[in-house]
C-alpha cells in the first residue's frame, strides 16, 4: 500500500481529490500566476502538515491530489489553500483585483473525494491530464 504513514499507535494512509474554480470561470491561472500559486499550494501543504501529490492549474480551475493525516479537517484544508492562496496571489499580482470582480479569486465552492489506494495512479492521471492545450 503507497503512502503509508505512521502515528503514535496508529497507521494511515489519507489521500484527498480536491477540485476549486476561479470566480465567475475566468482564466487567470497561466504563466508566472501558475507558476506562483504551484509554489504557494505546496507551501502551504507542507506547513500544514500535508503534502500535494499531484497538481494541475488549468486556467480557470485547480486539481490536487492531497496526502495528509487523520487529524486534519478537509474544510479547514481547503480554506487554508483556498484562502492563503489568493491572499498571496494577490500581493504577487495586484492586477488579479482588477480581473475579478468584487476582488475574490476563488468561488466558495469546492469538490472533495477520498481516494483509496488502489486508485490513486488513476486519479494522478486523469489530474494531470486535465491541463487545457491553448
Amino acid at each position: 500500500m503507497a503512502h503509508l504513514h505512521r502515528g503514535r499507535g496508529y497507521v494511515y494512509s489519507i489521500q484527498y481529490h480536491i477540485v476549486w474554480c476561479v470566480k465567475y470561470r475566468h482564466k487567470i491561472l497561466y504563466g508566472a500566476v501558475e507558476h506562483k500559486l504551484i509554489d504557494v499550494l505546496n507551501g502551504i501543504a507542507k506547513e500544514l502538515g500535508s503534502s500535494i501529490l499531484a497538481l494541475q492549474a488549468n486556467l480557470d480551475h485547480v486539481h490536487l491530489l492531497v496526502d495528509t493525516s487523520p487529524q486534519v479537517y478537509i474544510p479547514n484544508l481547503v480554506k487554508a489553500l483556498k484562502g492563503v492562496s489568493a491572499r498571496r496571489l494577490f500581493q504577487a499580482f495586484p492586477e488579479l483585483k482588477s480581473q475579478l470582480w468584487g476582488g475574490h479569486l476563488w468561488n466558495p465552492s469546492y469538490f472533495v473525494a477520498t481516494v483509496g489506494s488502489n486508485v490513486e495512479d488513476k486519479v494522478k492521471e486523469y489530474i494531470m491530464s486535465q491541463k487545457e492545450q491553448s
